[in-house]
């Protein structure tokens, strides 16, 4: 690996699936406030993300809704019938 081309926070991350449930340990240069005791029994700083590889329809093969945000409830109120 070349020196003095990576950033200085390139370290060990657990990123959470929230719609999954699911986590998982990498290497990311992510900011955060969050830690969590991984399975080895370090803790780590903790990335919660809404759609991974775990949720994602292309990855799972099933279609999958996730809504976090409320668009869809957004949407339906502003184009419901009268």
């Amino acid at each position: 690996m070349r020196k003095e081309i990576h950033p200085e926070n390139y370290r060990y991350v657990v990123f959470e699936d929230t719609s999954a449930g699911k986590r998982f340990l990498t290497r990311s240069t992510v900011s955060t406030d969050k830690t969590t005791t991984w399975d080895d029994g370090k803790e780590y700083p903790l990335y919660r993300v809404a759609i991974s590889s775990y949720s994602h329809p292309f990855y799972t093969g099933e279609q999958k809704l996730v809504d976090t945000e409320g668009r869809i409830e957004k949407f339906k109120k502003k184009y419901a019938r009268k």
